[in-house]
């Protein structure tokens, strides 16, 4: 079956064959469509689609947030099977005609020529970039990359160039790629926003478990890669009590480096889908976790501006005091971005970097 949406195309599913489960098919209606359908009875059992993608014509994303500068990201797959309801990232499914809820989940986009396409790119912008992250849209080591090895490869590009790099996984598959993350001038981040698996499964459906994600990052750090955990996103009311502890195992795991967000929802269908999740799932919290988060965002769950990211109430300057104690307590260093290339364009000054 081949089937044509965006330039697109659906092939055979991942390589080691049909990878499939079954879950209520829950999508927030996409604002691009016109039309809709529903469906009479009960919901089809959703497959996991991967399509592969041969059309991409560059691979290194750029945006532009005020307190942070400029950022360089490298993505080699859209959508996410680790199927985390507070992701931001899901409303970029709808740009390919998606949706924003397990669609994002089940409709997982892989760039084939991710690796060609991203050495055109460095040898055309090396001297501009002062280093690149993976990644922004969703986890470089999804379960598919074991079989399509593109994060890998696009290591290798870097490498290549000696071109810094940051990487932040939930998945223990980054351990794979020591030998070439040890011959770059690299950082691992591991997002751990939860202790344990009791705390993470209502928020992080399909993702590694925290002890796994500790395991891997104990490995990386042993093997001397620079290793860091992201406490992110922080949901005030549930897991901002945990960060000393996370903190204090990321320490005892070889992490010396860290940093906290606060969640952050900006669009309509990503709230729509966070919120059914939360009162499906933690029916009994729900109501004071999303009062807490309107009141840090003046009264809805959205934020406006990047400027709105930051909690506006006590309550999250306390989880900043908070990470900030433990933080140097525990001796944590300044994650600091490499220096940027003499003719780069200028950025502002990083007004939220103490937080990372």
């Amino acid at each position: 079956m081949e089937q044509t949406t965006n330039k697109i195309i659906l092939n055979k599913p991942a390589r080691s064959g049909i990878v499939s489960f079954v879950k209520q098919v829950l999508n927030p209606p996409n604002p691009y469509l016109k039309y809709s359908a529903e469906f009479l009875g009960e919901p089809p059992a959703a497959r996991l689609e991967v399509y592969e993608e041969a059309t991409t014509r560059s691979m290194i994303s750029k945006s532009t947030l005020p307190p942070l500068g400029v950022r360089y990201t490298v993505n080699c797959y859209r959508g996410c099977i680790h199927a985390c309801t507070y992701c931001f990232a899901r409303r970029y499914h709808e740009f390919l005609g998606y949706g924003a809820g397990t669609d994002f989940e089940t409709k997982i986009v892989v760039k084939t020529n991710a690796p060609e396409v991203l050495r055109a790119d460095l040898k055309k912008t090396k001297e501009k970039i002062n280093h690149l992250e993976f990644s922004f849209a969703t986890d470089p080591y999804l379960p598919l990359e074991a079989n399509y090895e593109l994060t890998r490869r696009c290591l290798t590009v870097c490498r290549d160039f000696r071109m810094p790099v940051a990487v932040i996984t939930k998945s223990p598959l980054v351990t794979r790629d020591i030998d070439i993350l040890k011959q770059l001038k690299s950082t691992v981040f591991f997002s751990i926003p939860f202790p344990t698996v009791e705390k993470s499964r209502p928020f992080e459906l399909h993702t590694p478990t925290p002890a796994v994600r500790f395991r891997a990052m104990k490995t990386l750090s042993d093997a001397g890669l620079r290793v860091g955990i992201a406490i992110a996103p922080i949901i005030l009311g549930y897991n901002d009590a945990d960060i000393p502890a996370l903190l204090e195992r990321a320490r005892e795991n070889g992490a010396t480096k860290a940093f906290i967000n606060l969640i952050h929802i900006d669009s309509d269908s990503i709230e729509e889908y966070f919120v059914g999740r939360l009162r499906e799932r933690l029916p009994l919290q729900a109501d004071k976790i999303i009062n807490q988060q309107k009141r840090e965002r003046g009264g809805t769950l959205r934020h406006q501006t990047f400027a709105d990211r930051a909690g506006r109430t006590e309550k999250w300057q306390t989880a900043v005091k908070l990470f900030e104690l433990h933080f140097r307590r525990l001796g944590f260093e300044r994650f600091e971005k490499p220096e940027p290339p003499e003719n780069a364009p200028e950025t502002p000054a990083p007004v939220q970097g103490k937080l990372f």
